[in-house]
């Protein structure tokens, strides 16, 4: 469970989080975090929450949203909401390191993602572009289907193509990672 203060890295993408509040901080309403991200940095791919809205208040330099079929560039002092189900990317759209304000609205698990990802990374278990190796993926996805998903395809349609590799990822031994967590039993 992250907790407010803690800071996580992505050396693949170029991220550096601090989370500012938790889902546990808000009773999962929403998590807030600090995003620098180094000059040449972006999120692994165009994708969608599909349940969680997502505000990006730009504090220091220039990032580049695509949302949908629109770009933004957007400066210091300028909000980017994404709204719960728009695929969207984003890069540093500028010369040096940007500083976002990031809100996602409700929590749900995505800290838990954030540094599953970061982690990924670390281990040498994602691609040069920051997205998990196939075995991974496959795992990643199904665990965080709330929090994000594939632009364009169905979610049906991806949790039925990826069951085969999945089961191949957990003989693996790479399914422990994924595992949701259980509520103590009082």
């Amino acid at each position: 469970m992250a907790r407010a203060g803690q800071i996580i890295d992505n050396p693949v993408s170029g991220e550096r989080i601090t989370f500012v509040r938790t889902a546990a901080d808000t009773a999962g309403a929403l998590l807030e975090f600090e995003l620098d991200l180094a000059a040449d940095g972006r999120v692994p791919g165009a994708h969608v929450h599909p349940e969680q809205e997502e505000r990006f208040e730009i504090l220091d330099g220039t990032m580049r949203f695509r949302l949908g079929m629109r770009t933004i560039l957007a400066r210091a002092g300028e909000t980017v909401v994404v709204p719960a189900g728009r695929v969207h990317r984003f890069t540093n759209g500028g010369d040096g390191p940007a500083r976002v304000r990031v809100e996602v609205q409700p929590a749900l698990d995505m800290e838990q993602l954030l540094v599953t990802t970061a982690q990924l990374a670390h281990e040498g278990h994602v691609l040069r572009s920051g997205m998990p190796k196939p075995l991974h993926l496959v795992l990643f996805v199904r665990r965080f289907r709330r929090e994000v998903g594939a632009p364009l395809v169905p979610a049906w349609i991806v949790q039925g193509v990826m069951a085969p590799v999945a089961a191949l990822a957990r003989r693996r031994g790479h399914g422990e990672r994924y595992a949701v967590p259980q509520p103590a039993l009082t």
